[in-house]
């Protein structure tokens, strides 16, 4: 439970320098600076002990803050300040509904609809804030009832027509009933503009709906329009930012999100900037804000699970214990949010891939397997994380059985590294098989060493022709082709009929100049080795002489070619 509510003694003795207008407070609950409005509103309390509503908005401001920054104990909070409300006016039917949306987060039906029946019976339904804060709370948590949101609102709209308030809350109602048809709702939110021409909310909620039919550019124009009546309205560029993510805009988003820390910086709202980091993908920043925020004492869960994460993303390069960092973070949220938290699939996933990470190779892949079961929609994603795993590990028959797994699911769903690590793993596979038929005088192993090796390589040349479709551009895809079919030629004595060459033919036509010396510079002296090989072996003197002329001027040191212009 938060610490305010075992200093409520103190916080109602809070000095008048903090008094604000209810209005006020409630402005800037709404523009989401929890923190001050949370001073605001005790300091009301101090002034009018027994004034419902103050209790009501203090408690909401702890509930729209625990639900924004996923603090459990700031519904605590929300909840003793809506009994204490209770407790100071029974007459006043908003705490009552506060209570309601509280069990609404819990889960708890019944006894949510009878304190909303409280709440209606004692303002007769003539109060209109009432009706309001009914129907938003049966939008707020994930226990939502449009219906009744519906009903709520038009008779807060009955009640208070020409408040923007109800409008607002009417067009939510509507949008939840509906979905996929934003007309009602659009109507409703224009409602409240025509009535209040400035009223940002509801310009917002506008942009929102636009922002949800991925029309962009027509949200970001209302999202400015909010600022530009009022340039001290947070939520705006929090949702620009988030708009500005959707759009692949990620220097944007975090501009936008810098603005907003302006105006309202403190230590959660640090924590939504540190998550629009990671979503972002600026995972060495999104650390830096985590180590900051460790050091003023912030604690949450999902701090650590967010740590977990960006540790593994960010690599081991620039902190060489960042996959420790990592694995300790994520075993510390582990512990902390406990056996009955719902966990997400990749609260999973990282754990895997961090112990895999830090040497924990068995246990990792029993991680990353473990998920899969709980989550058989990780499948396609994981077999891909398990097969390279495998790989790297040089257990081949493994990883073929990872790709295999993963084709049985979705064929069309393999991708680069799927094909790279499958062509790769029959390909070693075969290579002993391979050297026992090259060394081998029998005539029997050889024949069964062949029978053995020649399906695998066929199996690897299918893998390599699976990712030359997918990456034509590449130049190491052909180079495997190369490899898989010069062993082939072996095994099937055609070596003049130069099964490979096409492939490495291939491979110096994809390269380009500068690449030659460069990053493909092994893949280039491959090739040229091999087409060096096969003009040899068809007798070709001025091809050969061509060939491994260009390998002398690429490595003028390649023991290849020296040997070839030796025995000339």
């Amino acid at each position: 439970m938060n610490k305010s509510i075992y200093t409520l003694a103190f916080s109602l003795t809070l000095s008048s320098f903090f008094a604000q207008t209810l209005p006020d407070a409630v402005k800037k609950s709404e523009n989401e600076l929890f923190d001050s409005a949370e001073l605001d509103f005790k300091s009301l309390i101090s002034k009018q002990p027994t004034q419902g509503d103050n209790y009501f908005y203090l408690g909401d401001n702890f509930f729209r803050s625990g639900l924004l920054d996923k603090q459990s104990d700031f519904i605590d909070s929300a909840e003793f300040y809506f009994k204490k409300g209770i407790e100071v006016n029974a007459t006043n039917g908003l705490n009552y509904v506060g209570m309601g949306k509280v069990f609404l987060y819990k889960n708890n039906l019944n006894d949510a609809k009878a304190q909303f029946f409280k709440a209606s019976s004692i303002s007769q339904n003539k109060n209109a804030e009432v009706a309001r804060q009914t129907s938003e709370a049966w939008l707020t948590t994930e226990t939502k009832s449009a219906d009744d949101a519906i009903t709520a609102a038009n008779l807060a709209v009955k009640l208070d027509p020409k408040n923007p308030e109800s409008h607002i809350v009417l067009g939510d109602a509507l949008l939840e009933k509906t979905p996929a048809d934003g007309g009602p709702a659009i109507k409703a939110y224009k409602a409240a503009t025509a009535l209040n021409p400035k009223n940002t909310k509801g310009i917002l909620r506008e942009g929102k709906l636009y922002q949800r039919g991925r029309n962009y550019q027509l949200a970001l124009d209302k999202y400015n329009e909010a600022l530009a009546i009022d340039n001290t309205y947070a939520p705006a560029y929090r949702e620009i930012a988030e708009l500005y993510f959707l759009a692949g805009k990620s220097s944007k988003s975090i501009e936008s999100w810098k603005k907003y820390l302006e105006l309202n910086n403190s230590n959660f709202a640090r924590y939504r900037f540190l998550s629009a980091l990671f979503k972002n993908k600026q995972y060495s920043e999104a650390i830096s804000e985590y180590e900051n925020l460790k050091k003023t004492n912030f604690n949450s869960l999902y701090l650590e699970r967010l740590a977990g994460y960006s540790y593994y993303e960010m690599g081991n390069k620039t902190d060489k214990e960042a996959y420790n960092k990592g694995l300790k973070a994520l075993n510390e949220f582990f512990t902390a949010a406990g056996p009955n938290f719902k966990y997400i699939t990749d609260d999973y996933k990282y754990k895997g891939l961090l112990l895999v990470k830090t040497g924990q190779d068995s246990l990792g892949i029993i991680e990353l397997e473990n998920t899969i079961k709980k989550d058989p929609s990780s499948a396609k994603d994981l077999y891909t994380e398990i097969a390279s795993i495998y790989y790297k590990l040089k257990k081949y028959d493994q990883v073929v059985i990872a790709i295999d797994k993963k084709t049985a699911i979705d064929v069309n769903s393999l991708n680069n590294n799927d094909y790279f690590n499958a062509g790769r793993a029959y390909y070693n596979i075969s290579l002993p098989l391979f050297n026992a038929f090259v060394t081998s005088k029998d005539v029997k192993v050889k024949a069964a060493k062949e029978a053995e090796a020649l399906p695998l390589l066929i199996k690897a040349d299918s893998a390599f022709s699976g990712l030359v479709r997918k990456n034509p551009s590449w130049a190491t895809a052909y180079t495997w082709k190369g490899r898989v079919n010069a062993l082939v030629e072996i095994l099937q004595k055609k070596e003049k009929e130069g099964l490979a060459k096409p492939w490495y033919e291939k491979v110096i036509a994809t390269i380009k100049p500068e690449e030659k010396t460069a990053s493909y510079k092994r893949d280039y002296i491959e090739a040229l080795e091999y087409l060096g090989a096969y003009y040899v072996t068809v007798s070709d003197k001025v091809k050969a002489d061509e060939t491994w002329n260009l390998v002398k001027e690429a490595d003028p040191n390649n023991a290849k070619q020296l040997l070839y212009f030796k025995k000339k």
